[in-house]
């Protein structure tokens, strides 16, 4: 390492001042290339001293040039030093060149990439700039100071690729002012008006999805969202590597054989994008890896590439077949083909022949230190980390013959993770069977084994994981480099959370083993099969992904932004019906007849009515009785349901939807309790009224009897893991309500069968649930709830 005055010396010689020292010092990586920059500079220079100019463009090359690149800065240097490299742009050049070329030795076409010989007279400056100004003169006569000058400046910067950057600006300001003259002061006025507007985002640092979602205001964004395939292709996926170019990616590490073994990678592949999703079988899908499978299947789909489905196998005690036919079952719901369904364990003999090559290159060791002993984040060092190659591979042998037991033997990497974790385990023994392998293996390799080596084995290019596996990246390059293999590049993108849930396998089977919830598919939780019960469509998953965004940075979303991608995709694809919840009975007295049809035609979809429509009874055909909700009666008439109640009361009608009719009270019949039974009323036309009626509401006659089952969110907290007593303490305890006496039209028994989602007026969106034995049984999960208020 560099020595504190070596390295204030060096960078004194640069021409950097005391405060820039200090902060450039406490870049520990970037102080180590600069040393190294700058004895390079005195080696070539001998007793003189580096120029300011000199100074500026090596401190800048130790800022672009990349660690896997670093081969090429000797390179670089006796062109500074030469003059040859006089701009920044020229560095900037020189450093991606290198990058690029690494190992290159052609000279001439480094100097034609860096401009070298290139010669940029102010002449060639002003002429640039002139045909710039010209290109736009109509719109900058027009916009005069409010025209987009950086835009116009880059333009011109683009066409002297190779001019002193400083000199093209002060010709671009010289010739502006000829054309404009001094701004004016409704040129600053204008400049202002535009500054106050741009200064104003929705949410610093935040997607505008999870802003807008975090404020409770989850539609507002609806219009700004992108899709999926246009994230895929922008934003912070726009920075990923292009296939075969995986040395490009910052951290990625090069060795003697990286060259070669990217060019039988991209013979393999074709230069297609590969990507995996690689989910452990030990457990349900949450809403998290939604974001996950968008992403994995979404970024190899944008770039015609192929996406693996790859089981994440190895750990044997934890697996059931279940769980590996619902994971696939859910990504194809999703909307996604897996290029081709694998295991981690199709790979356990290479993997084994591969941990003895190791352990024989001196990277791998025996150890045995207790599980116990090597929990934490500083575990105690090996007494066996310098056990001779041999002697370690006889134990590894024996590992896996069965002579020890679980717990008292372990295969350990040589290496030193990015959280100062030392030598992660790479086998552990089991004796446990397995549900492809059966009994054939006691020994089990590890995730930070496992994953890098099945990625190189499938030829995938991007390995795409979440943030918490960031400080596994030096192992996963570590161990690929270490085995001479084929290293994908690891791209880590933010976790997606949800407020008011737990998305923790371990803490779902809890509930579930605890009774608190039916089981991983109760329509309370967040997992992917939970949700399709509850009757979330895939469409609306998937839009709520691509609202999220994706982003690099984790986040915490309000369970509305979903609600809100739901109503959106069902509002337009879920017919309309009428469902009376708590059923109050209405027997029409007066006025039968203004209802002479048995049966009323009702649009699906009444905004377009030309979508289909179905057959409901009327009242005429039950005898005059109906069925009202009971909360759209209040007792005492308007005064006592109060100014705000626009419902019926027994002085004021009500309009029935789709009947053309409203009903007026006549009679209140009580039961022994004085609670209300029955309403007796009278039908009056929509025409005989004096003034329309404040409000219509649904009902249904000659109804068949459904379960409704109304869901709300399952904890009262936004993170119920921080209760001092635990989770069910957390618990909303009105979670599910239950109307097993719910009235329905009819025609349901047959329709439901049909169109699983429904729309209940005034109520809703409803899904049938598996639990159902139509025709005679059918029961309905809520879905979402209405944006409107119904108590309107």
């Amino acid at each position: 390492s560099t020595s504190t005055s070596m390295a204030n010396e060096c960078l004194a010689s640069l021409g950097l001042s005391g405060p820039k020292i200090e902060e450039t010092m406490r870049n520990k990586d970037l102080t180590e290339r600069l040393v190294a920059l700058v004895r390079c500079a005195k080696d070539k220079l001998g007793s003189k001293e580096l120029s300011k100019v000199q100074g500026n463009l090596i401190y800048h090359t130790g800022t672009k040039l990349k660690k896997q690149a670093f081969a090429g800065h000797e390179l670089i240097v006796n062109h500074i030093i030469n003059g040859d490299l006089a701009t920044e742009a020229q560095v900037t050049a020189a450093c991606d060149f290198c990058l690029k070329q690494i190992g290159s030795g052609d000279l001439d076409a480094f100097k034609a990439a860096c401009g070298i010989g290139v010669s940029i007279t102010p002449e060639d400056i002003e002429r640039a700039v002139e045909e710039v100004i010209n290109k736009h003169k109509q719109e900058l006569l027009a916009q005069r100071y409010a025209f987009g000058m950086n835009k116009l400046l880059g333009e011109a910067r683009s066409n002297l690729k190779w001019a002193d950057g400083k000199q093209v600006k002060c010709e671009f300001e010289v010739q502006i002012l000829h054309l404009l003259g001094p701004k004016t002061d409704a040129d600053r006025a204008g400049n202002a008006n535009a500054s106050s507007v741009a200064k104003q985002p929705a949410a610093r640092g935040k997607p505008a999805a999870v802003a807008a979602a975090a404020n409770g205001n989850a539609e507002v964004f609806r219009e700004d969202t992108r899709s999926l395939a246009d994230q895929m292709i922008s934003g912070d996926a726009a920075k990923f590597h292009k296939p075969g170019e995986n040395y490009l990616t910052d951290g990625y590490v090069m060795t003697p054989r990286t060259r070669f073994l990217l060019g039988r990678h991209l013979k393999q592949t074709g230069g297609k994008v590969f990507t995996r999703f690689p989910p452990e079988p030990n457990g349900i899908l949450h809403i998290g890896h939604a974001k996950a499978i968008n992403f994995n299947f979404g970024y190899a789909r944008a770039h015609n590439g192929h996406c693996y489905l790859r089981y994440d196998d190895t750990n044997p005690e934890k697996e059931e077949e279940k769980f590996f036919v619902a994971i696939r079952d859910i990504v194809e719901w999703l909307g996604y083909t897996p290029y081709k369904v694998t295991y981690a364990s199709d790979n356990f003999d290479q993997l084994y022949e591969w941990a003895e090559s190791l352990i024989m290159r001196g990277k791998a060791y025996v150890c045995h230190q207790s599980p116990d002993q090597l929990k934490g984040h500083n575990p105690p060092p090996s007494p066996w980390r310098d056990r001779p190659a041999e002697e370690s591979l006889q134990l590894f042998r024996a590992m896996r013959a069965g002579m020890y037991a679980e717990g008292e033997a372990c295969l350990r990497m040589r290496l030193t993770m990015e959280d100062s974790k030392q030598d992660p385990v790479a086998y552990r023994i089991k004796y446990a069977r397995h549900h492809r392998t059966g009994s054939k293996w006691c020994i089990y390799p590890t995730y930070d084994y496992t994953h890098c080596l099945c990625d190189s084995i499938e030829n995938i290019t991007h390995s795409l994981c979440t943030k918490e596996f960031q400080n596994r990246r030096s192992s996963y390059y570590w161990l690929c480099n270490a085995l001479d293999l084929y290293c994908p590049v690891q791209w880590e993108y933010g976790r997606l959370n949800v407020c008011n849930t737990v998305m923790s396998k371990r803490k779902i089977l809890n509930l579930v083993q605890k009774k608190a919830v039916a089981d991983w598919d109760d329509p309370r939780l967040f997992t992917l099969t939970a949700l399709r019960r509850r009757g979330v469509p895939p469409e609306a998953v998937n839009l709520f992904a691509a609202k999220v965004g994706v982003t690099m940075a984790s986040a915490y979303i309000d369970p509305s932004l979903l609600d809100a991608c739901t109503r959106e995709i069902l509002n337009t694809s879920a017919p309309r019906t009428m469902v009376v919840l708590d059923p109050l009975k209405v027997t029409i007295v007066e006025g039968l007849d203004a209802v002479k049809s048995a049966a009323l035609t009702v649009p699906d979809y009444p905004a377009s009515p030309e979508r289909g429509s179905h057959s409901i009874a009327s009242f005429s055909a039950s005898s005059g009785v109906l069925y009202l909700e009971r909360e759209d009666f209040r007792d005492g008439g308007k005064a006592g349901a109060g100014a705000g109640f626009k419902r019926l009361t027994e002085d004021q009608p009500v309009g029935l939807k789709h009947a053309n009719v409203a009903i007026a009270v006549r009679q209140v019949v009580r039961d022994a309790a004085g609670q209300v039974s029955e309403l007796r009323v009278a039908c009056l036309p929509l025409d005989s009224l004096p003034a329309k009626p404040k409000c219509f509401v649904h009902w249904v006659a000659d109804p068949v009897q459904v379960e409704v089952r109304l869901y709300e969110q399952l904890f009262t907290m936004k993170n119920p893991e921080e209760h001092p007593d635990g989770l069910i303490a957390a618990m909303n305890p009105n979670s599910l309500s239950v109307k097993p006496g719910a009235l329905a039209d009819r025609y349901l028994l047959t329709a439901a069968a049909i169109q699983r989602h429904l729309q209940f007026e005034r109520l809703g969106y409803f899904y049938l649930d598996q639990d159902s034995s139509p025709p005679g049984r059918l029961i309905f999960n809520r879905t979402v709830t209405l944006k409107e208020d119904v108590g309107k």
